[in-house]
């Protein structure tokens, strides 16, 4: 699958050959929303926490004698009916995580990349590189070349220019290629992956 390679200044500099078994698959929505659903769960804290009746603050003392006032039979004033008294099965500390195999991770990686190129969302560049961390200048060249919601792939390591240039442009996002993930390319619009990007993908995903 032929691509072309344009340059930030919105040239071309040739072109480069994606692997069909990682550009040019079906992609299907059910192995999309596992992936990302197994990223989603991993990453949430799990911190919630509500006061049990033996946690809360009232006195353990029984609030009026049991028979006689006909009223209900009630203990202390920590039962979860009173205002205030403990909450009854409500969240505690816990993980929301689940496991799914690597070979299955990769699979959805696969088809996130390839769901973008059949988008025509996908964008390969020569270098992701600056001669000056400066975001008005990034800036300028995103607005030119006319990507919106941007996520930018390098190699095994960034540019510092870049990545500082990067850092105040707003829905644009930079990772290097071990950071590739389905969550944060099927959140942006337009997907960037430098040929350095690309060479470590398809290392990764074969």
């Amino acid at each position: 699958m032929k691509t072309d390679v344009l340059t930030l200044d919105g040239g071309k500099n040739g072109s480069v050959d994606l692997n069909e078994e990682i550009f040019g698959l079906e992609p299907r929505a059910d192995i999309l929303h596992r992936v990302v659903r197994w990223q989603r769960n991993n990453a949430q804290q799990g911190t919630h926490k509500v006061k049990t009746r033996s946690e809360t603050s009232y006195s353990t003392k029984k609030i009026y004698r049991q028979k006689g006032t006909g009223g209900a039979r009630h203990g202390d004033r920590n039962a979860p009916i009173f205002r205030g008294g403990g909450v009854y099965k409500g969240p505690t500390p816990r993980s929301h995580g689940h496991e799914l195999t690597k070979k299955f991770r990769k699979l959805g990686l696969r088809h996130a990349l390839s769901a973008k190129a059949r988008e025509g969302n996908l964008v390969i560049i020569d270098v992701a590189e600056l001669a000056e961390a400066k975001t008005k200048t990034l800036a300028s060249k995103v607005k030119e070349l006319g990507w919106k919601r941007t996520l930018v792939i390098d190699g095994s390591e960034l540019n510092e220019n870049f990545a500082t240039a990067a850092r105040n442009l707003d829905s644009f996002d930079v990772l290097p290629s071990m950071g590739a993930n389905v969550y944060d390319i099927l959140k942006r619009d337009t997907l960037v992956i430098t040929k350095a990007g690309i060479e470590a993908l398809e290392a990764r995903l074969k």
